[in-house]
């Protein structure tokens, strides 16, 4: 395979263990891993080098809001940060915190956000990122699970915070506001003997005082960051100093590798929640390099007015941002008249085979690039060169449109919390790992376990099995979960749970989940997410959930349609009628399942396979109704219980 170096031979399956194929590294790491960086071997490290070289760089930015109107990025330079870090570090030591103890963060990115982590770095403190996604109970369970002493957060979290009282209470002491604090909630917290502080009077509470920092070693943790899961209370994953600076050491061989390294001059922009890895190492990347990091409003509706009024020049994204990005250009074409649309397809067509061919994407078509697809690159501020994908499956058919259109690099990555991020990423003007998520990052070993029960083997000549992981990059241990760790972790070599296929390019392929897979009634095995992503190449659709049990004897599916397909559908077959009444018109039912047997019988699915009845939603999956994670993973428990009613009446109806 191209892209990748065998380390270790597979070996047969033996005792009850089974089989496992080669071991792979990535090319780029065939002598040898990166070697660690003199006198780097804490999170700490990081910004404090960055300081002595950058002091004068643009740090942290935020749009200033005058008279509701938001005007220019105002900026922080590097030695700015680092005074205020230093402040508000003495003054959590100041609450007597000490090395070891657990600081809270709660609230969307702002620059305070990553000054407070940098003070929690500075002395050996566990900073526990609160997921602005999770409801009181997901945050009152972190507080107690992680021992929360001292909690941050944005000003309209307060509240929040507060309601987790008493119970947090018994290690939770201090509350720190991002802004300011009322009156009313300095009674409430007074309540619980708690102290609560805005922000500039926790800046001048340890006043004249200045504690020592203490030794840092690389193996000591520096986060815990829970991971939402689809089932059962949060999984606190315990990062050390040694997976952020072994991640960065990889990203950046990986980027030198390819001719895109990162300088000082990049500017990024912070708006994925930095209470998940993905943004939290790409943000620490920046900082080695003593980049430039912009903060958004925080309204999702305004992102894209933000990164126009920013231009960054490195765009993080997970496929929902990346779909909405989509479907406004498609429809901006299309509306655009027939000559307008004309030029775009033919320009498209024109561009895309090139790259096809191997040119790459600034070669392609230099002229349809400044004739057409400049537009396109101005609207995300002009300056954009590499789209990075994460957290979730890209569509292929989205990827490759934004591949041709964006005039940058659009690549795809792939990682978990326990792998501390990016594992794997694609190759930029690589148009064959379209659809997949590239070879490793070159800081792992990889392997694929075979998994007998799903048919899926190792060691066949397309191989395929469970990912497994092996580096430094790998996480410590759940907190307080030995249980769990020794079920993911076996020989050093950590289990994603993640059903991958080796590409003859090196590249991996995301086909399956582990434990996505029940039985029918009739004993046939379904492997749900693999089917969830065959159905899925259905434009028609923007999400499908596919139903099954060891009861019945066939499948059923509660679908998102797609609203512009569905409408242009309904106009051309003479229905009226608004989204909501179509998603309950049988007739529509009928179209939907129409287009998912199509998919089924081109991509051979076997009988069992194809989904007999439909339920068509037109509200989105969402988080409000703890449906879906903060990364956009099904929560199946909780989709069966929801749609329970409507699950039952598709098996009544169908018999």
């Amino acid at each position: 395979m191209q892209n990748v170096v065998e380390v270790e031979p597979g070996r047969p399956a033996a005792d009850g263990r089974p089989s496992v194929g080669p071991t792979y590294r990535s090319a780029f790491a065939r002598d040898g891993f990166p070697p660690p960086v003199p006198g780097l071997d804490s999170c700490y490290d990081i910004f404090r080098m960055a300081v002595e070289k950058y002091p004068d760089n643009k740090m942290l930015g935020h749009r200033e809001i005058a008279d509701g109107k938001a005007g220019a990025y105002v900026w922080k330079t590097y030695r700015e940060v680092f005074d205020i870090a230093s402040k508000i570090g003495n003054s959590i030591r100041s609450c007597g915190l000490a090395k070891g103890s657990r600081c809270g963060i709660y609230g969307v990115n702002c620059p305070e956000w990553i000054i407070t982590m940098e003070a929690c770095n500075a002395h050996g403190i566990y900073c526990v990122p609160l997921y602005d996604t999770l409801g009181a109970g997901a945050v009152e369970f972190i507080l107690c699970h992680a021992e929360v002493e001292i909690a941050f957060a944005e000003e309209k979290k307060i509240e929040l915070l507060l309601k987790t009282l008493p119970k947090s209470n018994e290690f939770l002491k201090t509350i720190v506001s991002f802004g300011k604090v009322t009156q009313e909630q300095k009674e409430e917290a007074s309540k619980y003997g708690l102290s609560i502080y805005s922000w500039d009077e926790f800046l001048s509470l340890a006043a004249d005082q200045e504690f020592d920092l203490p030794d840092k070693e690389k193996t000591d943790i520096c986060t815990i960051m829970y991971t939402s899961g689809t089932t059962g209370d949060p999984k606190g994953v315990l990062i050390s100093n040694a997976s952020i600076i072994c991640l960065i050491a990889g990203v950046d061989r990986l980027l030198n590798c390819v001719n895109e390294e990162l300088a000082e001059s990049d500017v990024y922009m912070s708006y994925l929640p930095l209470a998940h890895i993905f943004d939290r190492v790409v943000e620490e990347l920046f900082i080695f390099h003593g980049a430039s990091i912009g903060f958004w409003r925080g309204d999702v509706k305004l992102l894209v007015e933000d990164i126009g009024v920013l231009k960054p020049t490195i765009l993080c994204a997970v496929p929902r941002v990346l779909d909405r990005i989509f479907s406004g250009l498609q429809a901006k074409i299309s509306s655009g008249g027939f000559i307008k649309s004309t030029l775009f397809n033919l320009a498209y067509k024109f561009k895309q085979f090139r790259m096809m061919r191997g040119a790459k994407h600034d070669e392609a078509a230099a002229i349809c690039d400044k004739v057409v697809f400049s537009k396109v690159k101005e609207g995300l501020g002009g300056n954009v060169r590499v789209i990075l994908s994460g957290a979730a499956p890209l569509a292929t058919h989205v990827e490759e449109y934004l591949r041709v259109v964006t005039c940058a690099h659009v690549i795809q990555g792939y990682g978990l919390t326990e792998t501390c991020a990016g594992s794997f990423v694609s190759l930029p003007n690589q148009m064959s790992m379209i659809g997949t998520v590239g070879p490793p990052v070159p800081n792992i070993d990889v392997c694929l376990e075979s998994v007998p029960e799903m048919d899926y083997d190792a060691l066949a000549s397309t191989a395929r099995g469970e990912i497994c992981i092996k580096g430094e990059t790998l996480f410590a241990g759940y907190y307080k979960r030995e249980d769990l760790t020794k079920e993911v972790l076996v020989d050093g070599w950590f289990h994603t749970g993640d059903i991958g296929e080796w590409q003859p390019d090196g590249s991996m392929k995301i086909i399956d989940r582990k434990k996505n897979i029940f039985k029918l009634s009739q004993g046939e095995y379904v492997a749900v997410e693999n089917l969830e992503n065959i159905y899925g190449l259905v434009s028609a659709i923007d999400s499908i959930w596919i139903y099954g049990n060891s009861f019945e004897s066939f499948l059923v599916a509660v679908v998102n349609p797609n609203k512009e397909a569905l409408e242009s559908w309904a106009a051309a077959n003479g229905i009226s009628g608004d989204f909501e009444s179509l998603c309950q018109n049988p007739k529509a039912k009928e179209y939907i399942l129409g287009e998912l047997s199509r998919v089924g019988k081109e991509k051979k699915l076997k009988g069992f396979e194809f989904i007999k009845d439909v339920h068509l939603e037109p509200v989105p999956f969402d988080m409000d109704r703890d449906l879906i994670t903060p990364t956009y993973k099904k929560k199946r428990p909780q989709l069966l219980k929801y749609y329970q009613g409507v699950i039952d009446n598709m098996y009544k109806s169908a018999k």
